[in-house]
């Protein structure tokens, strides 16, 4: 988790469920260590112009080319495995999104989201206004007349990856079973770096 001294100007990480008030810090986390690999090593996909072919070969830059990733850049990374405890809001559910719809109107109409649905909230709609669904979240009441843990959703990165964004000042949130260095043989990285054309060099 950042430190306090790495927040934007906006109070903020920069990171789709982050406090807009900067009073609580969010842990990003994955069901299934593939999606977790590829929610981290997706900002060193080769982007569209160098897939599509349209990026220039003129210039020497610096730094890994597109697609490549140093192997020692692993030695700086950990995968954990822990078990989420308390209700988590699951943003992708039909009444969460008719209860964000309700009680954020006047902010969705003001980002110029002119309705919600689940596409919206997962693809288009603007950074800033996720993170201040987030902040309803965390005031709001869980069925069990708690506060909510935090966050489930879906993955931009695909359907079949179950996201979390825990809420770091919510009691108990969860429970760490072990943490470890990531192997560069792990079949889950493996997986993920054929799946983001990302290759290790």
């Amino acid at each position: 988790m950042p430190d306090w001294s790495f927040a934007r100007p906006d109070k903020t990480f920069g990171n789709r469920w982050d406090d807009p008030l900067g009073q609580y810090r969010v842990h990003y986390a994955c069901s299934q260590p593939v999606g977790a690999y590829l929610e981290r090593l997706a900002p060193f996909r080769p982007d569209l112009f160098a897939v599509s072919g349209l990026a220039s070969i003129a210039g020497g830059g610096s730094g890994a080319p597109p697609g490549k990733l140093p192997t020692s850049w692993l030695k700086g990374q950990m995968l954990g495995e822990a078990v989420p405890n308390g209700e988590y809001a699951h943003l992708g559910h039909s009444r969460s999104l008719a209860f964000v719809r309700t009680t954020l109107a006047a902010r969705l109409v003001a980002y110029g989201v002119t309705d919600l649905d689940a596409a919206t909230i997962r693809l288009s709609t603007p950074r800033r206004l996720t993170q201040e669904i987030s902040r309803k979240v965390y005031e709001a009441t869980a069925p069990s007349g708690s506060r909510f843990a935090g966050i489930r959703y879906a993955s931009r990165l695909g359907d079949e990856f179950d996201n979390w964004a825990i809420f770091e000042a919510t009691p108990a949130v969860f429970q760490i079973i072990g943490v470890r260095p990531i192997d560069p043989l792990d079949p889950d990285l493996l997986e993920a770096l054929d799946i983001l054309e990302i290759e290790l060099y």
